[in-house]
Formats: C-alpha cells, sequence, structure tokens
C-alpha cells in the first residue's frame, strides 16, 4: 500500500521557521519524485517544492525561492521541506506528493503541475501569525 505521511506542521510566528517531512512507503522511492503543495482556506492548492529521488533536481515555485529548500534522505525514504523566513501568507494545509520519474524535468514542463502526481499524501496544517 502506498503511503505518504507528511508530518511537521504547527503554529509558528512570523519570521519563525518549521521544517516539514514526508515519508514514504509502499513504491520505488527512486523511482519518483516528491512535490510539495499548499492549500490556504478559501484558494486553489499550488505548488511549493519539488525534488527528484533519482538525481537530486530540484525546482521551487517563485515565491518560495530563497526560503524555503527541499531536501531528501533515499535510506529514510523522506523528503523534507525547510521552511525559513516564514510569512503569515504561507498559512495552510501542506500536502506531499508523488510523481513517477517526475519526467517534467526532462521535458521542460512544470514539474509542480499537480495533476501529473500519481500519489497524495494527507496534509499538515502550517499556522504563521503576525
Amino acid at each position: 500500500e502506498v503511503q505518504l505521511q507528511a508530518s511537521g506542521g504547527g503554529l509558528v510566528q512570523a519570521g519563525g521557521s518549521l521544517r516539514l517531512s514526508c515519508a514514504a512507503s509502499g513504491f520505488t522511492f527512486d523511482d519518483y519524485g516528491i512535490g510539495w503543495f499548499r492549500q490556504a482556506p478559501g484558494k486553489e492548492r499550488e505548488g511549493v517544492a519539488c525534488i527528484r529521488n533519482s538525481d537530486g533536481n530540484t525546482y521551487y515555485a517563485d515565491s518560495m525561492k530563497g526560503r524555503f529548500t527541499i531536501s531528501k534522505n533515499n535510506a529514510k525514504k523522506t523528503v523534507y521541506l525547510q521552511m525559513d523566513s516564514l510569512k503569515p501568507e504561507d498559512t495552510g494545509v501542506y500536502y506531499c506528493a508523488a510523481d513517477f520519474l517526475l519526467a517534467n524535468f526532462d521535458l521542460g514542463s512544470n514539474p509542480l503541475y499537480e495533476y501529473d502526481y500519481d500519489y497524495w499524501g494527507q496534509g499538515t496544517q502550517v499556522t504563521v501569525s503576525s
């Protein structure tokens, strides 16, 4: 059974940091890329960052560059999202998802196109207070 378990969310003040984890099981980790997405209340889900597990290629949405860092531990089958300099507008439910091969890196397409992702986790709440 494929599982993606997101954790690490919480309440933090603006300017603070959080590290989210996405623990994967039930599929060959190296064959997939893992993306982080978020959904704020009343807004559509948006891509945050992704990483291809086979080669470590990363991609960030423009508004996250310089503040968020995605990384992985293949041995632990876990992907991390380090979030620094958090802002109230970063508040939302953060989801991790898995995309087989994350081929959009090679195709020149958007690696955070959510409809290409095959499996989704349950989400973890991040709340940034002002």
